[in-house]
């Protein structure tokens, strides 16, 4: 059994890597396909102290960190070719934004709490942890992908009125994650909320407020990249799709679900939050 684990880790792992690089490869860029085999090898570095040393708590920083490598790797190397663009630059700053404050935010909340729980069953196991670090790298190459390929593109981004939506929606995504993260820091905060979930603020119309954010501004994000893709340049836009079924059916949203359940899914009110409360957006 523990010889078919780790070869499904292996798989999964080997997976994850090849689908990240065949979009890179689309792109036909070789800036882009370069970056991605960095992404994948700071990930596997960073592995190795984290097996070691049993640690889960550089990993979110770890993965914010290597948005900005990879999107100032692109910026400079545009850069040092072609000159400055300011479609690249406002694009490149708002990932750079995003993963400082999401990166920062995620460290101090484990700094806090001592541990993830999501990592406690499977840092001890090698190949499962080491998958969960190449997960990472799939996570940052793809949700990153339209971003990487439009800057690097022959003439990098063009700042037009499709470029504008794209940032308006950028800033309400930032905005509703940033809200909801700090409304539900403070509710944590307070003695008098511990054993209780949370259900007030935008997280009375949302059961998971943040992660309709981040799915929104990658949406953003997306929309900024689009006038400077051609041809198969295109399947890189798979990235706020990519995002919305991670956080829903892969980690974040599924997670916390079975958690809340077992947890408060004894509780009248508790069962009248899921039951009136949409889990993103809708019903």
């Amino acid at each position: 059994m523990m010889i078919k684990k780790r070869i499904f880790n292996l798989s999964a792992s080997f997976i994850a890597f090849s689908l990240a690089y065949s979009i890179a490869h689309l792109t036909e860029i070789d800036l882009v396909k370069n970056v991605v085999l960095y992404i994948f090898l700071i990930q596997w570095i960073l592995f190795i102290p984290a097996y070691i040393f049993q640690t889960e708590k550089f990993y979110d920083l770890a993965g914010s960190c290597t948005y900005i490598f990879a999107v100032g790797y692109v910026s400079y190397n545009f850069y040092l070719n072609k000159g400055l663009n300011i479609g690249n630059i406002l694009l490149g700053l708002s990932i750079i934004i995003w993963a400082i404050r999401l990166g920062s935010f995620l460290f101090l909340r484990i700094k806090k709490e001592g541990e993830d729980k999501r990592f406690r069953d499977i840092k001890p196991y090698p190949t499962r942890w080491f998958m969960t670090w190449t997960l990472q790298g799939m996570w940052v190459s793809i949700c990153s992908a339209c971003a990487l390929t439009a800057i690097s593109s022959k003439n990098g981004v063009n700042v037009d009125s499709l470029f504008y939506i794209g940032l308006s929606i950028y800033l309400i995504g930032l905005i509703v994650e940033i809200i909801a993260d700090n409304q539900k820091s403070k509710f944590r905060s307070n003695p008098e909320n511990k054993n209780k979930f949370i259900c007030s603020g935008l997280w009375s119309i949302s059961r998971h407020p943040n992660y309709v954010g981040e799915i929104v501004l990658w949406l953003g994000i997306s929309i900024m990249s689009l006038s400077a893709l051609s041809a198969f340049q295109f399947v890189t836009l798979i990235s706020p799709v990519f995002t919305y079924v991670l956080l829903v059916y892969i980690s974040g949203v599924r997670i916390l679900e079975i958690n809340g359940k077992k947890k408060w899914g004894h509780q009248k009110d508790y069962q009248d939050y899921i039951k009136n409360t949409p889990s993103l957006i809708f019903k």
